[in-house]
């Protein structure tokens, strides 16, 4: 009965808009006074911010917020574009797909999904509704496209998922590769199939020799850099992924300092801002402890998986009611909140199912994404309206036909998880 009304309690605190991580704090310090009193509050509370803080995985969270912060300043995103724009322009919604391929090689050096969004919204829009886009077609690429972040390593969302889960963040960023890759591809055979559905929704781009193509790539080595950099040492076992965010973020400034990006007012507010993000990040995580030492002590999370496993219904039954679950909290909350608030609770019943934990990492993450989109709080939506000045329904329509190709991508990840296991399991040091 106290853990119905904690959780009635935590509701009430997230309607009234209190921030995540105090929600969760005060919500699961009722809970221990009422189980404990004073004392066993007291006894959390002094434990709590050390352990919350210590994890030497944390680390790399701050580390890939700032290589996002440079890579922002360097400007390599609108180069990425152009570049995409150059290969695939002649073919129908070829600056669609472009857009996608921008946010899939943006999300590879930068592991947040708004700034994605933030950036390909002022760089893709202007150029495809110049050139006679619909509107809400691009406004519907951009806000799913910036999602890939989520995604593709280095993710923060993937990061978060590994500390709170502690399943292993390297295999969990290399896992997200391969899914990464297909998710783009069905973002750009949706464009393709909505302008051969309807050639007015956007008009053919210009063609350009294979010399202008083969120039125009040279841009992509700066990305590629920095993904080795990351990806690539974590995937051979050179460098743990808190070591490779370290070289990531580093190598991000040096893109921006060859970029001549880098001033003194430049390169503080990049600090600021990683470290204003990392210091919301931390309080979200040390309220969820405090949430969860109160959820331990109640057995909730066993009583749970011995209720699922007397239920008897197929393992697949339950997963799809879990993914579904997601979907529609992602279109309440926040993705990092719904990561903190749910793992520790779903994730034991999910392995007492036979499901791999680094699987499920990823299939949550890419649920997230469509929750990203979706209305009344698609985060990546109102970005994109924030940039552009369009009208919010119009994005949610654009995005609409993404949303269904996503739902069936899941599908597919969920059918074959060896689509997302075999890369993790060919890693060394694994």
């Amino acid at each position: 009965m106290l853990t119905t009304w904690i959780l009635l309690f935590l509701v009430v605190l997230l309607a009234m808009g209190t921030p995540v991580g105090l929600a969760m704090a005060v919500a699961g310090a009722a809970g221990l006074y009422g189980m404990g009193g004073l004392s066993m509050v007291l006894g959390i509370l002094d434990t709590s911010p050390m352990s919350s803080a210590s994890s030497y995985e944390l680390i790399s969270i701050p580390m890939f917020l700032l290589m996002a912060e440079f890579v922002i300043l360097s400007g390599v995103a609108d180069n990425l574009f152009k570049a995409a724009a150059t290969c695939v322009g002649r073919v129908p919604g070829g600056l669609g797909m472009a857009t996608a391929l921008a946010g899939a090689g943006f999300g590879a050096i930068s592991g947040s999904s708004t700034a994605s969004a933030a950036t390909l919204s002022a760089t893709t829009i202007p150029a495809m509704l110049k050139q006679g886009y619909e509107p809400k077609v691009a406004c519907g690429v951009v806000a799913i496209s910036g999602t890939l972040a989520m995604l593709i390593p280095p993710s923060i969302a993937l990061v978060l998922y590994g500390i709170i889960a502690d399943v292993s963040i390297g295999r969990l960023l290399v896992g997200g590769v391969i899914p990464g890759i297909l998710v783009t591809l069905t973002i750009m055979a949706t464009v393709y199939l909505l302008v051969m559905t309807d050639r007015s929704r956007a008009p053919t781009g210009r063609a350009y020799s294979f010399v202008e193509k083969l120039r125009s790539l040279k841009v992509v080595w700066a990305m590629l850099f920095l993904f080795m950099a990351v990806t690539g040492l974590i995937y051979t076992g050179v460098a743990t992924p808190t070591e490779a965010s370290g070289i990531g973020a580093f190598g991000a400034f040096l893109l921006a300092w060859r970029a001549g990006k880098i001033t003194l007012r430049t390169a503080t507010g990049a600090l600021s801002r990683a470290a204003h993000t990392s210091c919301m990040i931390v309080l979200i995580i040390l309220g969820a402890h405090i949430f969860g030492y109160f959820f331990t002590l109640t057995q909730s999370t066993q009583n749970m998986v011995q209720w699922v496993s007397e239920l008897g219904a197929s393992r697949w039954v339950v997963i799809a009611m879990i993914l579904f679950g997601y979907v529609l909290l992602g279109c309440v909350m926040d993705q990092v909140a719904i990561l903190i608030l749910t793992v520790p609770i779903v994730l034991p019943l999910v392995t007492s199912l036979g499901f791999d934990p680094v699987w499920f990492g990823v299939i949550v993450i890419v649920t997230a994404e469509v929750g990203m989109v979706t209305p009344p709080v698609g985060l990546n939506a109102f970005v994109v309206a924030r940039y552009t000045g369009r009208p919010l329904a119009e994005i949610f329509w654009g995005v609409t036909p993404h949303v269904i190709a996503h739902v069936f991508i899941i599908a597919l990840f969920v059918i074959f998880p060896q689509i997302i296991l075999w890369l993790p399991s060919t890693m060394r040091g694994e």
